[in-house]
């Protein structure tokens, strides 16, 4: 390409805030003559390498928003890990139709079997779609729930809300009814995932209140997918405490029950 087009070329993409594609431009020139490309194709790979580039900036953007701790997606989950578990139905979730539904979704676990690494899957997902997400565990809603109950706030309006570590640590009277607010708010209006350790018969413990906490289940479960995993924790493979629970015996199971 002769010098002079290609400065013209980057300074008209520059213009156009077409970044990437000056950034690619000379390689990409260089690869279309050689391999005797049209000038259709050369521009389609030129526009295909700007988009993609683009669609990153954009979900990383809306995963930093969203406070994702980390990035982990369903391909990197091990299935293997838990032989029982049903992949099918797992990955029936990353069809994303709980949203328009405004379904929820509930991991139950032990420690280490996953919970939170679907969840973040799911929400990275979602992120790639243009849903606007929000992720937080259940000590740090309660905090912001204490701090204001006025509305607009991106973990009561996202369509997408994440509450890690439900049951983790103790939750006071006050505290479990600023939660029922929370998931009376976004009952039926937007979807929400939980990820738990305790099953739902402590529930009532864990909210100490049985009313508070039938009230949470009975919107939560109404149109929810609960998948079950039991299991040993894949963090501790390998380690000598593993070994040991591994002799005590433990399958991992899911269940799921739509609405």
């Amino acid at each position: 390409m002769e010098q002079l087009t290609l400065d013209r070329l980057q300074d008209n993409l520059k213009r156009l805030k077409l970044f990437k594609a000056v950034e690619i431009l000379d390689d990409v020139a260089t690869l279309s003559q050689a391999n005797g490309n049209s000038h259709l194709a050369f521009l389609d790979q030129l526009l295909e390498e700007e988009v993609a580039a683009k669609d990153k900036r954009r979900v990383d953007t809306a995963m930093k928003i969203a406070g994702l701790p980390m990035a982990k997606t369903i391909e990197e989950y091990d299935f293997t890990f838990h032989p029982h578990l049903d992949k099918k139905t797992v990955m029936e979730l990353f069809d994303l139709t709980i949203l328009p539904r405004h379904e929820n979704v509930i991991f139950l676990g032990p420690p280490g079997v996953g919970k939170t690494h679907l969840a973040i899957a799911l929400a990275i997902k979602a992120c790639y779609h243009g849903v606007k997400v929000y992720f937080t565990t259940m000590h740090t809603l309660i905090s912001k729930l204490k701090e204001s109950q006025a509305k607009g706030k991106a973990y009561l309006n996202s369509s997408l809300v994440i509450v890690d570590e439900v049951g983790y640590l103790p939750v006071t009277s006050q505290e479990a009814y600023l939660f029922f607010q929370f998931v009376s708010y976004r009952y039926e209006k937007s979807s929400t995932i939980i990820t738990s350790n305790k099953s739902f018969s402590d529930w009532q413990e864990l909210f100490g209140d049985p009313v508070i906490a039938s009230a949470i289940l009975d919107r939560l479960l109404h149109h929810c997918r609960v998948i079950n995993i039991k299991g040993h924790s894949y963090r501790l493979q390998g380690h000598a405490f593993a070994k040991q629970l591994s002799q005590k015996g433990g399958d991992s199971t899911i269940s799921s029950t739509p609405d």
